[in-house]
């Protein structure tokens, strides 16, 4: 995985001034971002849900580190295919914006459901210049991100723990947990059919 703050590929607000208009990252990280939108446009948006293996083709060769099964829907949004790390039968859904401006790692079975929002970045509100700040975020194995939720940067999401749908979590949540609400509070613990 690259990260963009040793990398330099995060420009320093002070210098740049993003209040007036200044890029929060280098020219040589936007010009590889339009790259990677452009083949993803061409190659890989348009096509069927059954895809998947072509899918995971495109996005190993961005940088993206991918078990067998995990899929990633056409329509999803990847910032940067270089921080998305997904295990075996992972799912990015339909229309899911994954903004990885730092890793995001998904476990083994994790499902992140159509239009949720996956945010690894944010601004120092108390920074004078409102710096640009990232934190992973990892949703562990059989864990569900919900329809239309939101993750914030630095979030854990534990094994099987559930985000409700359009919930929001800028907090870690525990696994085997189901949470709902803005901001997202336990409901209660998931029970597995069939398990001891």
């Amino acid at each position: 995985m690259v990260d963009l703050k040793r990398s330099g590929a995060i420009l320093d607000a002070g210098t740049v001034d993003t209040w007036t208009g200044g890029r929060s990252f280098t020219r040589r990280n936007l010009a590889w971002r339009l790259a990677w939108r452009a083949a993803w446009l061409v190659l890989a948006a348009w096509t069927p849900p059954p895809a998947r293996a072509w899918r995971r083709r495109v996005l190993r060769a961005f940088g993206a580190e991918l078990a067998e099964g995990a899929n990633v829907y056409g329509s999803a949004r990847i910032w940067n295919p270089r921080n998305l790390r997904m295990g075996p039968h992972a799912t990015l859904g339909p229309r899911v914006n994954c903004y990885n401006m730092d890793a995001i790692s998904l476990g083994a079975r994790a499902l992140v459901s159509q239009g949720a929002h996956l945010c690894a970045g944010s601004h120092d509100i108390d920074s004078p210049v409102f710096q640009l700040v990232t934190r992973p975020i990892t949703i562990e194995a059989e864990a569900w991100i919900a329809a239309e939720a939101f993750v914030g940067p630095g979030v854990r999401v534990g094994e099987g723990a559930v985000l409700g749908a359009r919930a929001v979590a800028f907090r870690n949540l525990d696994a085997w947990t189901v949470y709902s609400g803005n901001p997202a509070v336990p409901l209660r613990q998931r029970r597995r059919r069939g398990a001891a």
